[in-house]
């Protein structure tokens, strides 16, 4: 496998989590290949020359003329495919092509697609906990987890992959059984040339779907249907054929599909709105794939979140404290800010800011100024979050996360909950989104 002519030559180009399942998934077909990366030292270096030693690697800065003896380029979702060594291989005719791609064409199963700019990790890990309530042999993964590759298996009856905007660049054709994009707001636009080129990313995921799933509340969800697509819905407003919403009767809402009840709403252990709508988007797409609404229900039941993401911590005092870290964009803080704070009956106190990622906060303001007592703010992008959010709440800066929550515990009342969901990414603070919310959680537990 090391780099010999051939009419059938690959290389791996980003030696990350995606770019070694590549190597294994090649090496196990006997392909010929080798491995760039523009890092010096890639996180996967030193598996990959302890377990396939043959394989030529190539680290530092991209060379064209390397690139340009393969047929196709199976490209990191970390690298924009605008980096100009990727494209001027693809001028002089390279593929560029990616994990997903290669994993469509390898998947012998029916696949359930999930994408968005928030709730995709939620709505996949419920998916596959229904598939497995039904006896469903499911693999779950792609962004969230397991590699899709590692994935492929004879045995799997049902994939439920996450995939995101990065992964769908590098995609052609899909195939999936059905296919979502949960919803679309601004994010990654440190990558993209704005919005309108984020969401054409996010729709490669509809290419050659049999079902799509559409978030009635959000316009950009929903994609130009092909003849013979079957179209199911979600939404929080009251639903109609092939369509999953809510439905309220002597004053308690219920999960419903078409003119059906299916549960009360308050037996989701997750709260808030968007959790809701969370539950409806995964019924949909269990639906679309005929899973039973009884294994879907007791999923629904039983589920409690994923870390991270709107995760109930503890209460003290009258406050309940959350952690929803992997608010990495505004659209995600937007979610958790009204979903939670139509669910309590006292007011938010928020804590956001890091890197913002070149997105606009002003849609945080409208929001903020309804539901929360005040927001503490933290990290690069604090200044430019006390900008868009003027003089709506009251504003506390502090230094650090442990700071962030003393000044919390002062401010919240019986009845209000505090909140992180941070509208921005981690990496100029802490090692990643994990490592902020597990930070924040033990300050909050340290409180006395």
């Amino acid at each position: 496998m090391s780099l010999i002519a051939s009419d059938h030559f690959r290389i791996v180009v980003g030696l990350g989590k995606s770019g070694m399942s590549l190597v294994r998934f090649l090496a196990s077909r006997g392909i010929a290949f080798a491995v760039a990366d523009t890092r010096e030292n890639p996180p996967e270096l030193a598996t990959l020359r302890r377990d396939y030693p043959l394989v030529e690697v190539r680290c530092g800065e991209l060379d064209v003329d390397f690139l340009c003896r393969a047929d196709e380029l199976y490209v990191s979702p970390g690298l924009a495919l605008a980096t100009p060594a990727l494209q001027q291989a693809a001028a002089r005719g390279v593929k560029l092509s990616g994990d997903i791609e290669l994993f469509a064409r390898n998947a012998k199963a029916p696949i359930v697609a999930i994408s968005g700019s928030n709730a995709k990790s939620t709505v996949t890990t419920l998916v596959g906990e229904m598939a497995a309530a039904a006896g469903k042999r499911v693999a779950v993964g792609g962004n969230l987890g397991t590699p899709a590759l590692d994935l492929l298996s004879d045995d799997v009856e049902l994939y439920v992959l996450e995939l995101s905007s990065f992964q769908l660049e590098t995609t052609d054709q899909l195939n999936a059984e059905v296919a979502t994009v949960l919803n679309i707001s601004e994010d990654h636009m440190d990558r993209y040339s704005g919005l309108p080129a984020y969401h054409l990313a996010k729709h490669r995921i509809f290419r050659g779907a049999r079902q799509v799933v559409v978030n009635r509340q959000d316009a950009l969800s929903r994609p130009l249907l092909t003849e013979g697509q079957t179209c199911w819905t979600f939404g929080l407003n009251t639903p109609d054929f092939r369509a999953f919403g809510l439905r309220e009767e002597n004053g308690e809402k219920f999960l419903a599909f078409e003119f059906q009840n299916l549960m009360p709403a308050r037996e989701l252990k997750v709260r808030g709105a968007h959790n809701q709508s969370n539950a409806l988007a995964a019924l949909a797409l269990g639906h679309a794939v005929g899973l039973p609404f009884d294994a879907m229900l007791s999923s629904l039941r039983s589920f409690t979140g994923l870390a991270h993401r709107c995760q109930w911590l503890r209460e003290r005092d009258g406050v309940n404290w959350y952690d929803d870290s992997k608010a990495t964009n505004v659209g995600a803080a937007l979610a958790a800010i009204k979903g939670l704070g139509a669910d309590i009956d006292g007011k938010l106190v928020l804590v956001a800011g890091g890197d913002g990622k070149g997105a606009d906060f002003s849609a945080l303001r409208a929001p903020v100024a309804t539901h929360c007592r005040a927001v503490v703010l933290l990290g690069r992008d604090a200044e430019l979050l006390a900008q868009a959010l003027g003089d709506s709440v009251p504003l506390i800066r502090v230094k650090t996360l442990d700071e962030a929550v003393q000044q919390c515990a002062v401010l919240a009342r019986p009845g209000d909950a505090v909140l992180l969901s941070p509208a921005c990414a981690s990496l100029d603070m802490f090692k990643n989104f994990e490592e902020r919310g597990r930070l924040f959680a033990q300050a909050v537990e340290g409180l006395s």
